[in-house]
């Protein structure tokens, strides 16, 4: 990276022209045209400047786990690397298609957190990205990592059950507020939905750790940290979750009243002191499997990767180790 413009058009060029003269590898773009910062002109730009290096072929998302469908197929088809282009979700669906397969995924950043991105130590700048996708190509070294897995859905950094499912489908509801202003949406949302779902009378859970049983009202579950992003600083939860681990980390909430709420969040978007240290966080590590199950009889809310998946009274939460190729 080098040239003083900041136009992406000289900066895509610029990348092109220093593209590394090795065999060109067939590459598979999967867009999500309704990511926040994807447009048209982007991505022909990025296109254009990857079929530079690598054979390419860009197709579209339609509708909800399309994108699982087209990695399948790419999978079969012996694509050397699939290309996720949109958010979290988005490479949630493309892991979900590619799991246990020999083709590797990668990510190109078009959403507003782009979590798992940033786990992989790609940039959020999508210029910076495609540069970087350019140099791959000359040091190709997929590497294994793990997934989590709640029911049949992989995970590839958290899942819940509880306040932030409800929040994730909330916010899901409405993706242009969640668009336009962000985290800002979500930290509205948590608040509405705390105030209205779990202030009075909130929905209780049980969850079996391995040898202990925990009551609470939410669960959240990782396979890498951080949590999610509040603009440029990671929100830390679990202690523990780690891409290659073998193993699960996460927190019950044990208790959500008007006296918690405040220190929780504080916590959770403060660097110190850390989340796991409050009184009403019961934390985990070291898990292969665990079990939430309903404890009131309403059904729990579920979300894999900030996507809200639906509902169930009891959930089995367990990991897949060195089951996806990445390169980054």
């Amino acid at each position: 990276m080098g040239a003083a413009t900041s136009d992406p058009l000289e900066r895509l060029a610029s990348a092109l022209r220093a593209g590394p003269d090795v065999p060109r590898k067939r590459m598979l773009i999967i867009v999500n045209p309704y990511a926040t910062t994807v447009s048209d002109r982007l991505k022909n730009l990025v296109v254009y400047a990857l079929r530079g290096t690598y054979h390419v072929h860009a197709v579209e998302t339609e509708a909800r786990d399309h994108a699982t469908e087209l990695c399948r197929d790419a999978a079969r088809e012996g694509y050397d690397v699939v290309v996720a282009f949109g958010g979290d979700g988005t490479v949630n669906e493309a892991a979900n298609g590619l799991v246990g397969s020999n083709t590797p995924l990668t990510c190109l950043p078009g959403g507003r957190a782009n979590v798992y991105c940033r786990i992989l130590g790609i940039p959020v700048d999508v210029v910076d990205a495609t540069e970087q996708l350019l140099a791959l190509a000359d040091d190709w070294r997929p590497q294994l990592v793990d997934l989590g897995q709640v029911g049949e859905r992989k995970f590839l950094f958290s899942a819940g059950a509880g306040l932030d499912a409800s929040v994730v489908e909330q916010v899901d509801s409405h993706p242009r507020m969640k668009q336009r202003f962000g985290e800002w949406y979500y930290a509205a949302t948590a608040l509405r939905t705390f105030n209205r779902r779990y202030l009075l009378n909130s929905p209780r859970l049980e969850a079996d750790l391995g040898e202990e049983r925990v009551s609470g009202v939410t669960v959240i579950v990782q396979n890498a940290t951080p949590y999610t992003f509040f603009g440029e600083r990671p929100v830390e939860l679990s202690e523990g979750a780690t891409l290659a681990g073998g193993d699960l980390a996460g927190v019950v909430l044990t208790r959500a009243n008007a006296i918690d709420a405040p220190t929780l969040l504080w916590r959770a978007l403060a660097r110190r002191p850390r989340f796991v240290r409050h009184r009403r966080v019961h934390p985990f590590a070291g898990l292969e499997r665990l079990r939430v199950r309903s404890a009131d009889e309403r059904a729990l809310p579920l979300q894999v990767d900030g996507d809200y998946i639906g509902e169930a009274h009891e959930a089995e939460f367990g990991v897949l180790p060195k089951s996806l190729l990445v390169v980054a």
